[in-house]
Parts: structure tokens; sequence; C-alpha cells
């Protein structure tokens, strides 16, 4: 290769960097707004005037995840134009903007359907703050893993992708109602939501600890799951046995280690009835750590 040809593929790849860049810088700005849009308050007013935490954590969550997401849409070769590389991009992250918004939606009306969680937000309930972010990262995790597992712009694509995201739905479902039914248990039938609406923090970082390590295991069906374009079926048929599986697996190892690393800890009245946001952030670095061990392994 010349210089010059060394010289004109190096120019191309930083206008490709300049608009992927761009666009999601702009597509960053964009989610900040429709926080405030979706819920009829001015997001500024809630960040700056009003103070308002719970509103911060949950921006922040919503920005984190559209961040990514962007990942996903960014990894890969570059296309060969610029206009191409554009539209890929810009369609990648807005479908990523509407599944996270989605996300958050169903979670809140199916995962989270015992209380309202705008209005626990807009209160400034920082417990539901947490697991609503930590609810749109997990969504975020999974759309990337499938992003990266099928490279692809086309109608095909999407669908595979619109597939995942609502498997993984329907994961943070069972994951949520696995975690309340334990929660009662033990606590004379005690509502977990009722709790988090309460101001349990502690709470709210173990349940977020669950919900992320549940997403990063679900990375591992892309190593496992041959991408084939228009078997849609067999694709979701797939992911859903094999999310099952790994959250099977990635729960008996996140006890087990959870025994050794906090031996002589009893969990369930630290976390539960004391409120030990010490304790409960303890176990939510575990839940990721085993999470991404287990993923990494499974590569």
């Amino acid at each position: 290769m010349t210089f010059f040809q060394e010289y004109g593929l190096t120019q191309h790849l930083a206008i490709i960097l300049a608009i992927d860049l761009t666009i999601a810088i702009i597509l960053l700005t964009l989610m900040r707004y429709l926080q405030g849009w979706s819920v009829k308050v001015n997001s500024s007013a809630e960040l700056a005037e009003r103070d308002n935490f719970a509103f911060g954590i949950s921006t922040a969550g919503a920005v984190a995840a559209l961040g990514i997401v962007l990942t996903g849409a960014i990894t890969g070769e570059a296309a060969p134009s610029y206009l191409t590389e554009a539209i890929g991009m810009s369609a990648y992250g807005l479908f990523g903007l509407i599944l996270i918004k989605l996300g958050r939606f169903l979670h809140d009306k199916i995962a989270l359907n015992e209380f309202a969680k705008n209005d626990e937000i807009l209160k400034g309930n920082i417990s539901v703050a947490v697991v609503d972010a930590a609810a749109a990262i997990a969504t975020a995790i999974i759309i990337r893993a499938v992003l990266m597992w099928a490279e692809d712009i086309t109608l095909d694509t999407f669908i595979a992708i619109f597939s995942a995201f609502l498997i993984s739905q329907l994961m943070l479902v069972i994951l949520t109602r696995l975690r309340e039914k334990r929660y009662a248990k033990r606590n004379q039938g005690a509502s977990m939501q009722q709790a988090l609406t309460q101001g349990q923090t502690a709470l709210a970082l173990r349940h977020s600890g669950y919900m992320i390590a549940m997403a990063l295991s679900f990375n591992a069906a892309s190593h496992f799951i041959a991408y084939d374009p228009t078997a849609h079926v067999s694709n979701i048929i797939g992911w859903c046995a094999f999310s099952l599986i790994m959250l099977v697996v990635l729960s008996l190892l996140i006890t087990i280690v959870k025994k050794l690393v906090l031996a002589g800890i009893n969990l369930a009245e630290e976390v539960e009835k004391q409120q030990n946001i010490g304790i409960a952030a303890v176990e939510m670095a575990i839940s990721i750590a085993v999470a991404l061990i287990l993923t990494a392994l499974m590569a």
C-alpha cells in the first residue's frame, strides 16, 4: 500500500469516526430531553432547580444505556460510504433508543406493576430510580449483545434484535417475580415492590445487581447460537432456552459466592430489615462479578 493509499484510508476512517461520534452525541442529548418529555416535566428544572436526585439517577441510567447500545452499533467494520455509515449508525441508535424507552415502559407496567414508577421518581424516590436505571442498563447490555451477534442492516436483523429484546423483558419479569417470592417468604408475605416505594435503597441495589448480572450472562448466548437471518422462530427458541439455563446457573453461582464472600453475615437481616447499603453494594458487586466471569469463561 502506497503512502497516498494509506493517507486516503486514514482520512476515510477519520471521517467515519466523526460521523459516528456526531450521531452518538446527538442521540445522547436527545435521550436526556426525552426523559423529561416522557413524564411531562422540564428535565432542566428537575435536575437543577428541584434537585431531584431520583430523576437524575433515572436519567443517568437512560443515557448510560443508550451509550452501551451505541457501542454495539459502532463496533465492526466501517461502511463503504459515509451515507451508509450515517444511516446505519442512526438506524441502530434510534432503534436502540426506542427499545430502551419501550423496555422501561414494559418494566413499569409488568415487572413493577404495584406502583407508578414515574410518579415515584418525580416524588424523589431514589430506590425506585436505582431499579429503573439498572433495568435500562440491563436492557441495553442485551441489545448490544444482539447487535454484535447479528451484524447487518436488514429487516431480519431488526426482527432478531426485537425478538431478543422481548425475551430479555421476559427474563427481567421472571427474575423480579423470583426475587419477590423469596423476599415475601423471608418477610411474612411482605411485598418487595412496596418496600421499594418505602425507600429501601439497599434492597434496590441488590435487585439491580441481579438484573445487570442476568443481562451480562445473556451475552453468552451469542457465542453458542449461530445467527440465521431468516430462522426467526429457532432464534427465539434458542435465546429463550439459553437465557433460562443461564438464569438458573447464575443464580446458583451467585448464592454460593455470596455465602463464601459474606460468610457470617445474615444478608436478609442486614439488607431487608436494617437496610444496610454497604452490604447491599457488596452483594451487587458479587452478582456482577460472577456474571462477568461466567460470560468470559463461556466466550
